[in-house]
Order: structure tokens, then C-alpha cells, then sequence
């Protein structure tokens, strides 16, 4: 209600004329946009370049395949010349399995401890130092650490192997052939073990560094000690990057090369298979790299590159479980199931409510 004697509220107008409208152009600057452009397509060319890989892998092994007159996912022979070819890759594979398998268990806690030191316990002076060890361990040529593990490092494994085979011996895993050999199965494995601590340290201590200053100081102000803080928050904040360290680092692992084909000694094709670990073997890698002068033939090459083709599903399935693990164990990453039968009644209830 309007006021004519000057002491009520002024009057409003109810209609008002539209005015001009204001024209912002188009959104985004050009180099917003080229920026834009430029990450999708490097993004897809990361998709067309690893999708080619596949394609190539693929067609080069399905002839090869073809002419195979054994069982290519469970014999153990490997002889793909001749007129009568025959190769599987049951060998290759255990090798590879069992020493990457090996290499994280040794690897993974030694570095989810020095992340946990060098971010909560040891003073800054001290954590630097390690940090930067630790990260040139990163640094070093695959072939060094080949040289090394075969002339310097296995010598003094051989008492552990020893330990191991007179302890564990009636287990076929750590059974002892009588023959003494450095270049075994487990030499490799430690090996593989200090060449991916660098990689699961380091994105352990960034992902325990990151962990929310409220959630420690919570747990410190209820009376927990550090350790309980670590366990309660640090932990469980962590564990995603914890796991997408240890997924990077078995990568590494399954496609290392250089260091395994110099310390594993290659088994003579009369003796029969071992699958001890203080034995020696041949991984899907050292197998191709080994016997690249073999390929003089397409028969002989495409039964390497079916091996290869392996390898390369391997890893990629290894990296999708990954992001799987991480995406649903890292924070903010679950989602509240639906259910398909209030989730109707639901919607209708949110829209009703006015």
C-alpha cells in the first residue's frame, strides 16, 4: 500500500521497462580455446598411439597363432621354427608372475614405511636427505642394476637362498636345484624390488603429506599417539595412492628388461621345467629381447610378438584394475548405491515437495 502523506514506504513500480540487453561475446579467450584443443588432442593421440600398438600386436600374432600345433596359453615349449611350430607361454608367464609378485611384496611395505618416516617421524634434515636417496634410486640405468644384482648383489643373497632352501625346501617354490646357480629366479626379484621402491616412496610420501590437517590434529586431540593417528587418518587417506604406487611400480615390474635378462640365467630346453624361485627362467621381456636375433622369419617373429601381445594385455588389465581400486577406495570416490525400487518413489517425492 502506497503512503501520500510522505511517511510510508516510497511507491514501486510493478512494471518496468525492459532495458538493453549487454552482449558478453562469446565465452572462453582464444587461448583458452587453444589450450582446450590441445589437450583433448593429446589426450586422443595417447588413445590412437596405444590402440595402434594393440592393432599392430595383434595382426603380426594372429598368423602365427594360426599356424601354432600346441597349446600357446598352457605348453611350456618354445619352438617356433620349422615346419612344425610350436610354442606356449606358460613358462614366460609363471617367470613373470612370480617375480613381480615377489618384487612387490618386498617393495611395497619397505616403501609405504620410508613415505611414512620421511613424513611423520624423522626430523626435516634427516627426511631430505632420504627423500633425495631414495628418488635417485630412480636415476640409475636398468643395465647398472643388472650388472650389479649379477656380479655384486647375488654373492650375498646366496646365504639367504640357502636359509630359505633349508627352511622352506619341501615347499616346490623354494626347492633348491642341485645345481648352484647366481642368476635365479629370486636374485631378479630383489633386484626388481629396489628398482620400483622409488616409485611407490615417492607417491606414497606425496599422498601421505596431503592427508587433511583435521583429521591428524582430531586424532592427536582425542588422545591417540602418533602411530594410532597414522593407522586412524593417515592410512586410510592414503590407501588409494598407496595402490596406484603399487599398480605403477608392477608395471614396471612385468616389462623390466635389461636388469632381468643380465641376471637370469636362461634354463638348457633339454632340462625339465623347475618352478622353484631359486631357479632360473626367462620373463616375457628377457624371453624377446634374448632371442631377437631369431627373428629371420615371420613364422619366428609373430610367435614373439604373440608373446609381446601377452605382456602388453597383461599391463594394460593391471592398469585398469588400478584405476578401478583407486577410483572407488580414494576419498570422495564412492558413490551411494541406487535402488531400483525407491529410487522412482524418491525422484516423485523430491518433486512434489515444493
Amino acid at each position: 500500500m502506497s503512503s501520500t502523506d510522505g511517511t510510508g514506504p516510497p511507491d514501486r513500480p510493478t512494471d518496468r521497462a525492459p532495458g538493453p540487453k549487454l552482449d558478453l561475446g562469446p565465452v572462453g579467450h582464444l587461448g583458452d580455446r587453444l589450450f582446450a584443443g590441445l589437450a583433448r588432442g593429446s589426450g586422443g593421440l595417447v588413445v590412437a598411439i596405444v590402440a595402434f600398438v594393440g592393432v599392430f600386436l595383434l595382426a603380426l600374432a594372429i598368423p602365427a597363432l594360426a599356424d601354432n600345433n600346441s597349446s600357446f596359453l598352457f605348453s611350456r615349449i618354445w619352438e617356433p621354427g620349422g615346419d612344425n611350430p610350436r610354442f606356449g607361454i606358460a613358462a614366460l608367464f609363471y617367470t613373470t608372475l612370480i617375480s613381480s609378485i615377489i618384487a612387490m611384496v618386498i617393495a611395497v611395505p619397505i616403501a609405504v614405511g620410508v613415505a611414512l618416516f620421511t613424513t611423520y617421524y624423522s626430523p626435516k634434515r634427516l627426511a631430505a636427505p632420504v627423500s633425495h636417496a631414495i628418488d635417485l634410486l630412480a636415476a640409475v640405468p636398468s643395465i647398472i642394476y643388472g650388472l650389479w644384482g649379477i656380479l655384486f648383489f647375488a654373492p650375498i643373497l646366496r646365504p639367504v637362498i640357502n636359509g630359505l632352501a633349508s627352511a622352506l625346501g619341501w615347499i616346490p617354490l623354494f626347492e633348491k636345484p642341485a645345481t648352484d646357480n647366481l642368476g635365479v629366479v629370486f636374485t631378479a626379484s630383489v633386484v626388481l624390488a629396489i628398482m620400483i621402491l622409488p616409485v611407490v616412496t615417492a607417491i606414497s610420501r606425496e599422498i601421505f603429506a596431503q592427508t587433511p590437517v583435521a583429521h591428524r590434529e582430531g586424532a592427536l586431540a582425542l588422545g591417540a599417539t602418533r602411530w594410532e593417528m597414522i593407522r586412524m587418518a593417515v592410512l586410510p587417506y592414503g590407501r588409494s595412492g598407496v595402490v596406484s604406487a603399487s599398480m605403477l611400480g608392477l608395471g614396471r615390474a612385468l616389462g623390466e628388461t635389461v636388469a632381468v635378462l643380465i641376471i637370469l640365467s636362461v634354463p638348457n630346453g633339454n632340462d625339465p621345467w623347475n618352478s622353484s624361485i631359486f631357479a632360473g627362467g626367462e620373463t616375457f621381456a628377457s624371453k624377446i629381447a634374448n632371442n631377437a636375433a631369431e627373428f629371420d622369419s615371420p613364422e619366428k617373429t609373430g610367435a614373439y610378438i604373440a608373446a609381446g601381445l601377452v605382456l602388453f594385455v597383461v599391463t594394460f588389465l593391471v592398469n585398469s584394475a588400478a584405476r578401478i581400486i583407486v577410483a572407488r577406495s580414494g576419498p570422495g570416490g564412492k558413490r551411494p548405491r541406487k535402488n531400483r525400487r525407491t529410487g522412482d518413489k524418491a525422484a516423485q517425492t523430491e518433486g512434489a515437495t515444493p
